[in-house]
């Protein structure tokens, strides 16, 4: 009997085993390649800890080079994305979910509808706005257009949550004197940490890996963003003329931060998604 129970609980470990093999060996494989030069990085039967070098790492920030310009571009932009669908998605999400007015519903169904559009379908519309508001190859201007997937999607969320919080916390607020503004501030925003935790992160991604509005916003090359730096690396050159050493160090330069971010809030990112999906 403990022989058949074993066998299950054996293939289960080893199905999962492979799965994370599988996730994890391109960015195994990335690392490794980083740290090669020259011929090895095409024949790694005969590489060495001796041949192993930051050579790659180095010549990201050699003069001449916007490789550190641009991690700073994106840290800004994704930062100030960040900052301002938290704000603008709390207030709408306490205004959807705690206050009953004619065509909520519909105007959810509107938020959500604005995140569906492919990015390809409002680039026209998108760059002449752009031209006309003086955001046009300015780092920050991206911040506008980035709302349009991150700000639905973080509404959509607390929504929800802020939906599911007990209205007599609410009930005692107003007894006791409180404005919405102090009960959104001093009541919910305590309890919303968790997924506001999650939303952020998942905005802050969005905004990291952008690549067609950066691509097509921005055209300095001390104001592009770090993915389109990277498309960049090695210019029009073949696929064998590829500095790869160059861009599998730039990859995980890029990667690393945002798996650190994942791994300090894991706990915070399972519980804010999650929440408010069983209702007690």
């Amino acid at each position: 009997m403990r022989r058949r129970a074993l066998l299950p609980r054996l293939g289960f470990w080893c199905f999962t085993a492979l799965i994370v093999v599988f996730a994890l060996f391109p960015f195994a494989y990335a690392v490794f390649s980083s740290f090669l030069t020259g011929a090895a990085l095409y024949d790694v039967r005969d590489t060495s800890m001796a041949s192993l070098s930051a050579a790659n790492y180095r010549a990201l920030f050699d003069s001449g080079q916007y490789f550190g310009a641009s991690i700073l571009n994106s840290l800004m932009v994704a930062s100030a994305v960040v900052l301002l669908s938290l704000c603008m998605g709390v207030t709408a999400a306490y205004a959807l979910a705690r206050i009953a007015f004619r065509g909520r519903g519909l105007l959810l169904m509107a938020i959500l509808g604005v995140s569906m559009f492919p990015q390809v379908a409002v680039l026209a519309g998108m760059y002449e706005l752009m031209h006309g508001l003086g955001l046009y190859n300015k780092s920050l201007g991206l911040v506008l257009p980035y709302l349009l997937f991150t700000l639905p999607f973080t509404v959509w969320v607390l929504t929800t949550f802020m939906r599911d919080l007990p209205r007599e916390l609410e009930e005692a607020a107003v007894m006791d004197g409180c404005t919405p503004w102090r009960i959104l501030t001093a009541v919910f925003l305590p309890l919303l940490w968790p997924v506001l935790v999650s939303v952020a992160l998942l905005a802050f991604v969005a905004a990291w890996n952008e690549f067609l509005f950066a691509l097509t916003f921005v055209n300095k090359d001390t104001g592009r963003t770090v993915p389109v730096a990277i498309s960049l690396i090695g210019g029009g050159a073949s696929s064998r003329e590829l500095p790869w050493g160059k861009l599998m160090a730039a990859s995980v330069l890029v990667t690393v931060p945002l798996v650190a971010m994942v791994l300090v809030f894991q706990k915070k990112i399972v519980s804010g998604l999650t929440a408010g999906a069983v209702k007690g």
